[in-house]
């Protein structure tokens, strides 16, 4: 099993990844942007998406230098306190991130006018969110030093993967919470082409980032009323 899931799904998802992007831009790029529901309801929007955000974006940093640099992760690691510091820090920003994720579940839950513009995408990809955010909270609590392990074990198997010589035992023996955060990531990036998230993707992101807003008229397959919305 482990071998499949590490060794082949790897590169099945990947290339979803791959794949899906491409048909999307081609097919339908107009949709690429992500639509705005602020409009609609921003009192609970404000407190959801700062705390996501900002706990969310940090802890994928910290993943992120981990990937490039694991021995100076291992190295801050090597003195208690510092090691400490860490693994409080990660798990402060992953409860603010958790905080911040329930409350745009429970706005799309509970609003009517962003629930009738929730798609199935959107909950899928709020199940797995949650998954991830979870699991990775699980790691923390349940296991200690993640940031050693994920240093250690699973930055090798991920440039394993890259190399195309993906050894699945630097994972193999893991924890089994640990093993479905990682799969869980990796569904997380085969799905995003197909979400509202593909405007992480765009060519230039920073002009994503400071462009004016726009008027933009949407059209459902569906007859129903033409919208006029605002967003970014």
């Amino acid at each position: 099993m482990d071998k499949v899931l590490f060794g082949a799904l790897p590169y099945v998802l990947i290339m979803t990844a791959i794949v899906g992007a491409i048909w999307r831009f081609r097919s339908n790029k107009y949709t690429w942007s992500s639509q705005s529901s602020q409009f609609l309801e921003n009192k609970t929007l404000f407190f959801g998406s700062f705390p996501w955000h900002y706990g969310i974006i940090t802890i994928l940093v910290g993943h992120i230098i981990g990937i490039f640099v694991p021995s100076a992760i291992l190295a801050w690691n090597g003195v208690p306190v510092r090691l400490y510091i860490l693994e409080l820090t990660a798990l402060a920003f992953g409860f603010l991130a958790l905080f911040g994720l329930l409350a745009l579940i429970y706005r799309r839950l509970t609003n009517s006018r962003v629930k009738a513009l929730t798609s199935s995408w959107d909950v899928l990809i709020l199940i797995v969110l949650l998954i991830q955010v979870v699991t990775g909270l699980g790691n923390s609590i349940l296991y200690r030093w993640g940031s050693n392990w994920y240093a250690g074990a699973a930055v090798p198997w991920m440039w394993s993967v890259f190399k195309f010589n993906p050894n699945v035992d630097y994972v193999a023996t893991l924890p089994l919470i640990t093993k479905v955060h990682i799969v869980n990531a990796m569904i997380f990036i085969a799905f995003i082409p197909f979400s509202r998230l593909a405007h992480f993707v765009v060519i230039n992101p920073y002009k994503y980032l400071v462009r004016p807003y726009q008027v933009v008229r949407w059209y459902k397959r569906t007859p129903q009323t033409e919208n006029i919305i605002q967003y970014k």
